[in-house]
């Protein structure tokens, strides 16, 4: 089962069980999806699928920090509730130890010893990471063994 059928199983699952967020999150969701279909003339792979919920994820991540200055914690928790929903969707997070061990592997890989080098080791440590590890924290990680901070 691919993940669009999944998440379209998922939200038939929510109306049968009349649940009004899940349901909403999971039609916006699959509305994102089927444009993206539209734009790209066919069927999105599981890869395109997972990038639009990581986008959807960072979204309502900006969103819950706007609301939160604002003083609307009410609509904060709205968001923090839709993205553990779309969060469901998204492989399992690596813990930075595990983000540490990919760099580490590719700063010997690269041979790369300074800040010059890092973008030889991001084009090395991103597809490792892709979907499982937020990529300014990647970026942060590397820069901080590159120039010797950690």
């Amino acid at each position: 089962m691919s993940l669009k059928d999944r998440i379209l199983q998922d939200m038939k699952d929510s109306m049968r069980a009349r649940d009004a967020l899940r349901v909403s999150t999971l039609r916006l969701l699959i509305s994102e999806i089927k444009n993206k279909e539209i734009d790209a003339k066919g069927e999105l792979e599981d890869g395109d699928v997972l990038t639009l919920i990581q986008k959807a994820v960072k979204q309502r991540q900006d969103s819950i920090i706007q609301y939160e200055k604002g003083g609307r914690k009410d609509l904060a928790d709205k968001e923090k509730a839709e993205m553990e929903i779309l969060k469901l969707y998204l492989p399992e997070e690596l813990s930075q130890d595990e983000i540490l061990k990919i760099i580490d592997n590719a700063i010997a890989t690269t041979g790369a010893s300074s800040l010059k080098e890092m973008g030889k080791v991001m084009k090395e440590v991103m597809p490792k990471v892709k979907g499982r590890a937020d990529g300014k924290l990647v970026n942060e990680l590397v820069r901080k063994r590159l120039s010797g901070d950690q």
